[in-house]
């Protein structure tokens, strides 16, 4: 007990003496327009109750560790939040949180929580969570309901849905439906793929598209609209 109370005000302190040498330390990486400076340690319950003081007004190259919420310009390291997670600026590294990872912009590295994984923008890496929500996707992606985006690059699988509203290269697995508006690479769904443009592979009990300019289906009931022959059983491609 002794030993871990010593641990925790010598962390405290660390970061209480970051506060000064932030402000004059030169760093190679750019501060974030309008924060204070930059720490390699920030350590609190929540947000700006925490050292160093201040509302999402440090960047942080280190840990960033709050008991309930973080709020942070920009990270480069570590970030954990007991229930949310949020960068302002762009995050590199490791971030978790209970319930929510959120992202205004850029994020390079892998997000974990048990509910939401949010970017505004694009995510290079992975994310793993409940529900994931992006502009785009480039690595991989677990999560267990559903995960909504522009543009997915990589690997994902989903528990119920996948949902590409422009593209989607590489493989897609969820547990009821797969559906890209183009589709590069394959689909894999118990239920339903479906796709405006089909270019690779379609596995589920039924398979759509409007076009298959190269590619085929293997399911129950296979649809190409735009096909010799628009539906087959069991397979279906293009010819």
């Amino acid at each position: 007990m002794n030993r871990t109370i010593k641990t925790v005000f010598a962390a405290a302190a660390i970061a209480a003496s970051s506060v000064s040498f932030a402000q004059s330390a030169e760093s190679e990486e750019e501060i974030s327009e309008g924060s204070y400076g930059w720490t390699p340690i920030a350590i609190g319950l929540a947000t700006p109750v925490q050292i160093p003081w201040g509302l999402c007004r440090w960047d942080v190259f280190g840990l960033d560790l709050n008991l309930f919420y973080t709020d942070v310009p920009k990270i480069y390291g570590v970030g954990i939040g007991g229930f949310a997670e949020t960068t302002r600026d762009s995050a590199r590294g490791l971030l978790i949180s209970g319930l929510a990872n959120l992202a205004l912009e850029d994020m390079y590295g892998l997000r974990g929580t048990f509910g939401l994984n949010y970017c505004e923008k694009s995510v290079y890496g992975a994310d793993v969570g409940l529900v994931g929500l992006r502009s785009k996707l480039v690595g991989c992606d677990a999560e267990l309901l559903a995960s909504y985006q522009r543009e997915v690059c990589g690997l994902q699988v989903c528990g119920l849905a996948s949902v590409s509203t422009v593209e989607s290269y590489g493989v897609n697995v969820a547990g009821l439906a797969n559906l890209a508006k183009t589709a590069y690479g394959l689909q894999v769904a118990i239920g339903i793929n479906m796709t405006s443009e089909l270019h690779g592979a379609q596995v589920a009990i039924v398979n759509y598209a409007e076009t298959c300019p190269g590619g085929f289906q293997i399911g129950l009931v296979n649809i190409i609209m735009q096909n010799a022959w628009p539906v087959l059983p069991f397979v279906n491609g293009y010819f």
